[in-house]
């Protein structure tokens, strides 16, 4: 878990660049948080968290957020286990950091760089301060990629989730699960740019969608790495609460893209069933990165789940 956090601190170094007086954002696109375990002594495993979102700001101090619910394991027990027993049920993790921007200032186009970061990961109400070597490299004018110079390990009892861990021992039925684990993570931070706000309209009556509802909580995982369902709960991507009938731009505070803001559309069963589909091809031009869902009955109940919990 803070394994995590450090690939995160790396991203923070990047942006320290005085040359881009403005605040950069995380992009979901390209970044990826992995870290790894070992099992039975011999069985080794790769997991990763793709809901990341974030910014640093023009005086080097830097904000993200880990979704903890967007771990994926590639089993969904294991994921439901994680969420339940290493992390508590915690909605997410934050790491706070902050660099000497001095250290990559005047960085040009295609140039790197090491720098170290003092880095701070809140996980489950524990704290854990750690540094970290980054490896910065100025991609374009606008766009800067952050890597862990070196494999970064971190303790599951600094962070607080040994006993989640013995607890997944317990219900597998394993002999150990390394209590040290390697992380690793690759961050790309775009500079900040004016997207047009969204006009919303008042919301729609929408008759009741017959769908099964805990199927599309289930089929839903597939889209918690950017979205949430609760209320003003913005990350990558837009809060989805109360979506079914309101139009493009409903998440307060989040700012969408100028082909989404643009678009009028109001998500209706009918308008979400064609997005949930094809989403560059309903909307062209838009920034979300998932392909779409291919199975009717996933798209059904993902929408069934998403107006039941919008009336909550």
């Amino acid at each position: 878990m803070k394994l995590l956090l450090k690939a995160l601190t790396i991203a923070s170094a990047i942006v320290a660049t005085p040359v881009l007086a403005t605040g950069w954002t995380l992009s979901p696109e390209g970044s990826h948080l992995a870290y790894g375990t070992i099992k039975k002594d011999t069985v080794g495993e790769v997991n990763s968290f793709t809901g990341l979102s974030g910014h640093i700001t023009p005086d080097g101090k830097a904000e993200i957020e880990i979704d903890l619910s967007s771990i994926e394991t590639n089993i969904d027990i294991r994921n439901d286990r994680m969420i339940e027993y290493v992390f508590r049920k915690a909605s997410t993790a934050t790491l706070t950091a902050e660099f000497d921007m001095a250290e990559v200032s005047g960085l040009g186009v295609g140039e790197t760089t090491n720098v170290d970061a003092e880095t701070t990961l809140r996980l489950t109400g524990t704290a854990v301060a750690f540094d970290a070597e980054m490896f910065v490299a100025r991609l374009s004018e606008t766009t800067v990629m952050v890597t862990t110079n070196d494999m970064v390990f971190l303790s599951t009892e600094d962070a607080g989730v040994n006993a989640g861990v013995d607890k997944l021992m317990e219900l597998a039925n394993l002999p150990g699960i390394t209590r040290t684990v390697p992380v690793t993570a690759r961050l790309i931070f775009n500079i900040g740019e004016n997207k047009a706000e969204a006009a919303t309209v008042d919301p729609v009556a929408v008759a009741a969608v017959e769908g099964d509802i805990k199927a599309g909580k289930k089929a839903f995982r597939k889209c918690k790495a950017c979205h949430q369902v609760k209320e003003g709960r913005n990350g990558v991507g837009p809060s989805l609460h109360g979506i079914i009938g309101a139009s493009v731009g409903q998440a307060e505070g989040f700012k969408y893209s100028a082909p989404m803001a643009g678009s009028g559309i109001v998500w209706t069963p009918e308008s979400l069933t064609a997005f949930l589909v094809d989403p560059k091809g309903t909307i062209p031009g838009n920034k979300m990165q998932f392909p779409g869902l291919k199975k009717d009955d996933d798209i059904t109940n993902v929408i069934a789940y998403l107006q039941d919990v919008g009336q909550e």
